[in-house]
C-alpha cells in the first residue's frame, strides 16, 4: 500500500535527485565513503518516490545521529563468519545497514547462481530502510528473494504489557518481466512504527486500531502510541509472525533479539539487528522467460475481475509503488513541512546547507 499523497498546495515539489544530493552529503560528512553514501541516500529518496514517506527522508536525522555517536560505523566492513556453499553468515560489524544489506544481496544471488539457492544470514547490522529496495534488486537479476529483519521492540507479546518485539518486516519479490518485480513488503504489526512518527510530523491523528497507550487503551494520539504499544496485524497471528521473523533474523544469525535490538530512533546504542536473505534462482526451476510469461498470465487473471465500488483498478503487489514512483519523478516530491525542517537542520549541522533545494 502507498501512503496518502501530500496535497498541501503550499508544499514545495522537490526534484528527487536534489534530495539525494543533500542526503549523500550528510552521510559523507559523517565519514561514510562516497559510494556507500550514495546508496544510503538513494534508499531514502526511493522510499519517498514509492510513497512510503515513513521510510524516506524523514529518517535522515536518525541515521545521522547514530553515525555521529558511533552507534553505527561510518565505514562498513563485512566479513563471512560462515562460508558453506549455498549458505553464508555475514557479520556487518555495526556498519551502515543499507550497505550491509546490499552486499548480502550480491552474496545471495551469486550463491543462488551456483547452487540454485543462496541463503545469507546477517548479524551485527543496522536498520536498512525498506526491505523491498533490496528484494527488488535480486528479482531484477532473475531470483525470487525473501528478506526479513528484526527491529527494536515496540510490540508487547500477545496478552502482555511490555515492549519485547519489533515490527520485524519482511519482503518477497519475484521477477515480473515487463511488469517489473512483483513485490510484497510488510511489517508484522498493523502499521510500521515510522507511519506513526509520520502522522506526528503531519500533526494528524492515527486510526484507533494502530496502537494502544501504556495502559493498553486504544489511542488516536501518535505520541501516546509511541510511548505505548503498536498492535500486531491480525491479532495473535501478527504476534506469532513477528516472533518467527525475530528468531530467523536474530537468533539464527547469532545477532541480538527481542529487546536486545535497538532501532534507528535510538541515537546512541548499537543496533544488534539481524537479517535473513534467501535467493532462489528461477533458472534452477524453469527457464526465466517461461516463469515471466506465467507471471504475466497470473497478473492478467488478477486484473480480469470486476472493480469494486470505491476502487479505480485492481493492483498486483508492487504496482502502487510503480505508479507512485512515475508520478513523483514527474511532479517532484512533496514532503511534510516538519520533515523539510528536520532535513534543513541536519544539513546545517553536516555543513551541507548550501545544497538545500528549498
Amino acid at each position: 500500500m502507498t501512503e496518502p499523497r501530500n496535497d498541501d498546495p503550499s508544499a514545495p515539489r522537490i526534484a528527487p535527485g536534489l534530495l539525494a544530493e543533500v542526503a549523500a552529503a550528510v552521510y559523507r560528512s559523517a565519514g561514510v565513503p562516497h559510494a556507500d553514501a550514495r546508496l544510503a541516500a538513494d534508499t531514502l529518496v526511493q522510499a519517498d518516490l514509492w510513497g512510503h514517506q515513513s521510510h524516506g527522508m524523514l529518517r535522515l536525522g536518525w541515521y545521522y545521529a547514530r553515525l555521529c555517536s558511533g552507534a553505527m560505523q561510518a565505514v562498513t566492513t563485512t566479513t563471512l563468519a560462515v562460508d558453506a556453499g549455498a549458505v553464508a553468515v555475514m557479520d556487518g560489524h555495526d556498519g551502515v545497514g543499507q550497505v550491509i544489506a546490499r552486499r548480502a544481496v550480491d552474496e545471495a544471488v551469486e550463491r543462488a547462481r551456483g547452487h540454485g539457492v543462496g541463503v545469507v544470514s546477517i548479524r551485527n547490522s543496522n536498520h536498512f530502510g525498506t526491505c523491498m529496495y533490496f528484494t527488488r534488486i535480486a528479482a531484477q537479476q532473475g531470483c525470487v528473494a525473501v528478506l526479513m529483519s528484526n527491529a527494536g521492540p515496540n510490540m508487547a507479546p500477545w496478552g502482555g504489557l511490555k515492549k519485547k518485539i519489533g515490527t520485524n518486516p519482511w519482503s518477497i519479490a519475484v521477477p515480473g518481466g515487463a511488469f517489473g518485480p512483483v513485490v510484497m513488503d510488510m511489517a508484522n504489526s498493523g502499521v510500521a512504527r515510522g507511519k506513526i512518527y509520520l502522522a506526528g510530523k503531519r500533526r494528524e491523528k492515527i486510526p484507533d486500531h494502530w496502537a494502544v497507550d501504556t495502559e493498553g487503551r486504544a489511542t488516536t494520539d501518535p505520541r501516546a502510541a509511541i510511548e505505548g504499544f503498536i498492535l500486531p496485524m491480525a491479532g495473535h497471528k501478527g504476534y506469532v509472525m513477528g516472533v518467527m521473523v525475530d528468531i530467523l533474523s536474530g537468533v539464527l544469525s547469532g545477532s541480538q533479539f527481542l529487546d536486545g535490538v535497538h532501532g534507528p530512533y535510538d541515537p546512541v546504542n548499537r543496533s544488534g539487528a539481524g537479517h535473513l536473505l534467501v535467493a532462489l534462482n528461477v533458472q534452477a526451476f524453469m527457464p526465466l522467460a517461461q516463469f515471466e510469461d506465467r507471471i504475466a498470465q497470473y497478473i492478467a487473471s488478477l486484473k480480469d475481475v470486476p472493480v469494486a465500488q470505491g476502487h479505480t483498478q485492481v493492483f498486483y503487489p508492487g504496482e502502487m509503488e510503480n505508479q507512485a514512483d512515475r508520478r513523483n519523478r514527474a511532479e517532484g516530491l512533496a514532503l511534510p513541512r516538519d520533515t523539510l525542517d528536520d532535513i534543513a537542520r541536519v544539513a546545517r549541522e553536516a555543513g551541507a546547507a548550501d545544497l538545500l533545494p528549498f
